[in-house]
């Protein structure tokens, strides 16, 4: 997938999610299904998965090559990092740790300052995404929680499915 293509995915996306969050109501942005994060909690994952991203796509390309190595194969297709994902996560969710489960339920005073800052960080993300080159898209890589290191390339798509995956749980659940 071209670096436009996967910035055009991201914006879709994070559209769709945040459009969808803004319109719901209040109460739902406190309290959700039983075992289940509330909509605040969804939003604020995200927003703590997107923002470190952001922060690293800021720094010298040499500081990936020198702590992380650069890639050893070619990148992979969107369908396949989905279901790379998907399998993974099905493993990491047998082997619940408590830190994963334990995300603060944000305040409802909070709902607008997440809803901003993770449109902002989306579209720096985006941003971000069509300044990169090819070159350092397919050779550089970035540790993912379950996946382990994967291209940058392939992190930009997994976030673009990261928000899509969370869309649909809210969907089904609210």
């Amino acid at each position: 997938m071209h670096r436009d293509e996967i910035a055009d995915l991201l914006e879709e996306k994070y559209h769709v999610l945040l459009d969808w969050l803004e319109h719901q109501d209040d109460e739902k942005w406190m309290s959700g299904p039983k075992n289940k994060w509330t909509e605040g909690q969804q939003a604020l994952h995200l927003l703590k998965s997107i923002k470190p991203l952001n922060d690293v796509l800021s720094m010298p390309r040499f500081m990936f090559k020198y702590t992380l190595g650069t890639a050893n194969r070619e990148p992979r297709e969107y369908d396949a990092i989905v279901s790379d994902y998907l399998e993974k996560l099905e493993n990491y969710k047998k082997t619940t740790t408590k830190s994963r489960k334990k995300l603060n339920v944000p305040k409802i005073q909070d709902k607008r300052y997440i809803l901003t800052r993770l449109q902002v960080e989306s579209k720096k993300l985006q941003y971000k995404t069509r300044r990169i080159s090819d070159k350092n898209l397919d050779t550089l890589v970035l540790p993912h929680p379950i996946m382990g290191k994967i291209l940058i390339r392939e992190m930009l798509m997994w976030c673009a499915f990261h928000a899509e995956y969370h869309f649909k749980q809210l969907q089904e659940s609210y």
